[in-house]
């Protein structure tokens, strides 16, 4: 056995051995020793070319997430104006459209414009919130459960919130729960023709999970393509090792369900927000 070595560094080890248990002679040792000094000059002038190797794909990687990650930024301000803005205004319109019918049948109008005025005031707010990069003022104050309340009340088909042991997250965690509610709240005010709709948010060991559940026509999810509004709630979901699923069928409803890990320090509960 000959040790495989470069400038005193042990490599690996070199066995040779010969028919009959023969001893090598002294020229054969010097020939082992001199092929386990250039073994060892090899092994490292190729650990040194796989380290290069290493090095080169580490610094493409790194130029690949730089791209990956200012491409994710444009597609998450995309996301937020169409599940947060986009979505206020589309709900102003559907109301203002209310107001007027009422108005034309001469009925009072005042207490709905007070509210679109609240409600324009709190459109205008998000934009705000966009413009500068951060995310809804009610969700970064007071969490997920009050924020989905005060959306609550603008969505066209009565909404119940349910939060069980559900404190405060990470901002980036706290937001793609929020929006991801939001896009799955609007899908129903568009499609489902639902009377009802549930939103729970629970705390489930090391993961926050959030349900949409509505009673409305329901879809065959095999035969129906997916739209962008899903999409963005599976990146959503996935940009945070979280999980999506959407369970439907013809006449039966539909319930969005999503899971995202979060350790035990990521939540605080809401009563610490006052100090």
């Amino acid at each position: 056995m000959v040790p495989v070595r470069h400038h005193g560094e042990l490599l690996g080890a070199l066995a040779v051995t010969k028919p009959g248990r023969e001893s090598l002679s002294p020229t054969e040792e010097k020939l082992v020793s001199d092929v386990g000094a250039q073994a060892g000059l090899v092994l490292r002038n190729g650990r040194l070319t796989a380290e290069l190797m290493a090095r080169l794909e580490e610094l493409k990687a790194s130029r690949l997430r730089l791209v990956a990650a200012q491409d994710e930024e444009r597609r998450r301000m995309e996301r937020d104006l169409h599940d947060g803005a986009q979505q206020q205004l589309v709900a102003l319109k559907i109301q203002l459209s209310l107001v007027e019918q009422l108005a034309e049948g001469g009925q009072p109008v005042a207490p709905m414009l007070a509210q679109l005025k609240q409600d324009t005031t709190d459109a205008l707010e998000t934009l705000r919130d966009l413009a500068r990069g951060i995310y809804p003022p009610l969700l970064a104050s007071e969490g997920l459960p009050t924020a989905l309340a005060g959306h609550a009340r603008r969505v066209s088909v009565p909404v119940e919130i349910v939060a069980d042991g559900v404190g405060r997250y990470p901002k980036d965690l706290e937001a793609a729960v929020y929006f991801c509610c939001l896009e799955a709240l609007q899908n129903v005010a568009k499609y489902a023709r639902a009377s009802s709709v549930t939103v729970n948010l629970r705390a489930e060991g090391r993961s926050l999970t959030f349900t949409v559940s509505d009673d409305g026509t329901g879809f065959d999810p095999a035969s129906t393509p997916q739209g962008s509004g899903s999409q963005n709630m599976a990146d959503r979901m996935e940009a945070l090792d979280g999980t999506l699923e959407i369970l439907s069928r013809p006449g039966g409803g539909t319930t969005v369900r999503g899971s995202v890990p979060c350790s035990v320090d990521d939540s605080r509960p809401l009563v610490d927000l006052a100090h």
